[in-house]
């Protein structure tokens, strides 16, 4: 086994949270950076079956601040995303990529994520 690869309970640890299996999901989905506005949105469709537009302004900033606070420093310091928070911009790193058999897996398995998960 490679000493790069993360091991499956990091990767649990990582997807405890349902917020941050949103934001591995599409990730894992678009292949691509993602505004933190993006991750706001799939987080609101996916919790609640809205659009942004239909939920309250205080609940898209307790979205965005658990989003920017909480979430992704978790994810960024696991290394598999890197945050410009100038540009509020989250990118999957090559890292993010060692994860994929494993969160594949897991995201998966949660019985209230529709997959997949699109913005």
């Amino acid at each position: 086994m490679s000493e790069r690869t993360i091991n499956f309970d990091a990767v649990l640890d990582l997807c405890r949270n349902r917020q941050r299996r949103i934001v591995l999901a599409v990730l894992t989905d678009q292949q691509r950076p993602l505004t933190l506005r993006d991750l706001v949105e799939v987080v609101i469709k996916h919790n609640h079956h809205l659009s942004a537009t239909a939920v309250s302004g205080d609940e898209l900033s307790q979205v965005r601040l658990s989003l920017h606070h909480e979430h992704i420093p978790t994810l960024e310091a696991a290394s598999v995303i890197d945050y410009d928070r100038d540009r509020g911009l989250v990118e999957p790193t090559e890292r993010f990529d060692e994860l994929q058999p494993s969160l594949s897996a897991v995201i998966e398995a949660d019985p209230k994520l529709e997959l997949p998960v699109e913005l």
